[in-house]
């Protein structure tokens, strides 16, 4: 166990990240070369080994932090790394991409500063491969069944490496030309240098898992052709419907889904282009949504030279403490500062956010051309514009991140094999999460199967726009569901289940 009095000894130190002024000057992540190994182990000897570990309860992969963060406070990094895999096949990408909501869980959270969960994680997933800890874990020996994995994001990769190890034959399908999915295009590199997925995809690869790029499954491949090829089918293809703001002016040129402007980016730093098509450079620019893909925008805009960045957020400002409503170990929603918005706050000296905002019209010029933004506050609840608030800020560049609204609509994929969308939007799975009277061994694999036999939805796709983490724990499941459809029983673990619980395969 980690030592009995390490949370009074120690004050929480997080890893330092490289300075603002350096970082905006290349792609490299924030945190290269910050991990200091001395620093984790002392941190992770904060950690109190709780009676109840609530940790486990705000992870959804439900990592055993406790265990693992005994082996880092010794530096025992190999059975840290042990402990770590044994619930999460990628923590290379949780440990640089999840908000760690393990952190705002963690006893110590209640009245003092909660242990650096995601330090630790980070460095015990960076000592894996540093350390040779991850090889590749081959079946001994092949069931005979193929599955087909359509989409390559982590819950497809999850899945599809789970399935691999236990002895089916898989393939993941990816439309674009390399594997990844979001992980590849939109996610900047600042935050998950690309070298990370990469070698994860090539451990996969000699675990014999096969990888078939720049193929459009209902589009230029038929997706009912394919299923009747394999025994099972995993539909991982994420929620990429992005969502629109239908406001005047918006057919200008120069304004752009987030998610059209983020992957020239990172196709820049693969060396497909010499220069983003699409750039922020020496332009105003006015970031629409306020989530994590704002920031992520923030953070490229920044790095491209933009003459300035704003980003307009239409919820209100977070306190700095937990609401009534927000009890602890529930994740609050708290004033935060991600890297970019540091970045912009160390080149520009202020919050780069304008809360409780909204967007009126766009006004162009003469050529078409976006040339500024109308904006109004806002009333925190019923988000009514409040009077004499509007003006009128400089737009050379508009970027909407508005977050996704489901998988896309209408595809061939969706009607070749009769998928529905359920309430929220999203590919509908038989049972729903509302499966209360089935019993509790088989509600995984009822909240994850499609109503067509030997199809299963998993991660984004089938929960919604959602956590790098959450897609992990949802691959992770619909594995175990798929390999107990095609043998009658599974030995894989099955980590979510109806309405987000916690489940034992």
């Amino acid at each position: 166990m980690t030592d009995p009095h390490g949370f009074l000894k120690f004050p929480r130190r997080p890893v330092p990240a490289r300075p603002v002024e350096e970082r905006l000057n290349d792609w490299h992540e924030v945190y290269e070369g910050q991990t200091l190994l001395p620093l984790v182990s002392e941190q992770a000897d904060r950690c109190m080994d709780c009676g109840i570990p609530f940790c486990h309860n705000g992870c959804p992969l439900g990592n055993l932090i406790p265990e693992w963060n005994a082996y880092a406070a010794r530096g025992d990094w190999r059975a840290a790394a042990e402990r770590l895999h044994a619930t999460n096949n990628f923590p290379e990408f949780t440990g640089q991409l999840c908000p760690a909501p393990c952190e705002a869980a963690c006893v110590l959270a209640l009245n003092a500063d909660p242990v650096t969960i995601k330090n630790v994680e980070q460095a015990i997933a960076d000592q894996i491969w540093e350390r040779g800890y991850a090889s590749p874990h081959p079946p001994q020996r092949l069931s005979g069944k193929t599955v087909a994995v359509i989409g390559s994001g982590p819950a497809g990769l999850a899945a599809a490496q789970q399935l691999t190890r236990t002895g089916h034959t898989v393939a993941v399908y990816e439309r674009a030309d390399r594997i990844g999915g979001l992980l590849r295009y939109g996610i900047p590199a600042f935050k998950m240098d690309k070298r990370r997925l990469d070698r994860r995809i090539e451990q996969m690869r000699a675990e014999g898992t096969k990888f078939r790029t720049g193929v459009d499954v209902g589009g230029d491949l038929d997706a009912a052709e394919l299923r009747r090829r394999y025994d099972a089918m995993v539909i991982a293809v994420g929620a990429t419907e992005q969502r629109e703001l239908s406001v005047p002016g918006r057919e200008l040129h120069g304004i752009h889904q987030a998610m059209d402007y983020l992957p020239l980016a990172n196709r820049v730093v693969e060396g497909d282009y010499a220069a983003s098509p699409v750039t922020a450079e020496g332009k105003h620019v006015v970031i629409v949504g306020g989530g994590d893909t704002g920031s992520d925008c923030l953070g490229t805009a920044l790095r491209q030279g933009a003459a300035s960045v704003v980003q307009l957020d239409i919820n209100p400002e977070p306190g700095d403490d937990r609401q009534d409503a927000e009890p602890w170990p529930v994740y609050p929603k708290v004033y935060r500062i991600s890297h970019a918005h540091e970045e912009a706050r160390g080149r520009e000296g202020t919050d780069p956010r304008l809360f409780s905002s909204a967007t009126l019209h766009f006004e162009g010029g003469t050529a078409g051309e976006v040339r500024a933004l109308r904006l109004t506050e806002v009333e925190p609840t019923a988000r009514r514009p409040r009077p004499d608030t509007e003006r009128v800020i400089p737009a050379e560049l508009v970027l909407l991140a508005l977050g996704f609204s489901g998988p896309e609509r209408g595809t061939g994929l969706m009607q070749q094999l009769g998928l529905t969308l359920d309430e929220r939007g999203n590919f509908a799975r038989d049972a729903g999460f509302a499966a209360v009277t089935v019993a509790p061994a088989e509600r995984g694999r009822q909240a994850l199967r499609t109503w067509q036999d030997g199809v299963f939805v998993t991660g984004d796709a089938g929960r919604g726009q959602s956590l790098v983490v959450w897609a992990i724990a949802e691959g992770r499941a619909t594995a175990a569901a798929t390999d107990r459809y095609l043998t009658g029983s599974t030995a894989l673990p099955a980590p979510i289940g109806p309405r987000d619980r916690p489940l034992v395969a």
